[in-house]
């Protein structure tokens, strides 16, 4: 895609950057500094650029369990959506999830996203559960993907 830059998040100025991204889209799911850099020594965060200009970020987790379970989930903030770029992070991450030897792809989504709920779907995803986090009140839907990595 002309243009995007993705870049594995290194350093203090691209964890907020991530951080930023992630807590606009998943405003339920806020998270500090602190939780941001504990989480990219346990998974592969990157940002995406358009230029310079930050458009989006992803997670992924790498694969657990007999099934080698791995997670990709792609966020765009919303004015730059339906232009590609969620299409690119999702893509970027399946590969990455394949390298680290997953078998099965999840993602999930903040149900209230119905931009996010209707990208998975049109990738071959379906729902598998919903649930409210303890002590929370904000419904997520995890969605897996029909035909297996590398299918």
């Amino acid at each position: 895609m002309a243009g995007l830059r993705m870049e594995p998040v290194v350093g203090d100025d691209m964890l907020e950057q991530w951080r930023h991204v992630h807590n606009v889209v998943v405003p339920p799911a806020a998270m500090g500094i602190e939780a941001v850099r504990e989480r990219v020594r346990r998974y592969r965060l990157v940002n995406a650029y358009l230029g310079d200009v930050l458009v989006g970020c992803s997670t992924v987790r790498p694969p657990e369990g007999e099934g080698a379970v791995g997670t990709v989930i792609a966020r765009v903030l919303s004015e730059y959506r339906r232009r590609g770029f969620g299409t690119a992070l999702y893509e970027k991450g399946f590969d990455h999830a394949r390298v680290l030897g997953a078998r099965v792809i999840e993602t999930c989504v903040l149900a209230a996203n119905e931009d996010g709920v209707r990208f998975a779907k049109a990738r071959g995803f379906r729902e598998v559960d919903r649930y409210v986090l303890d002590g929370e009140t904000d419904l997520w839907i995890d969605l897996r993907l029909e035909s297996p990595v590398g299918g």
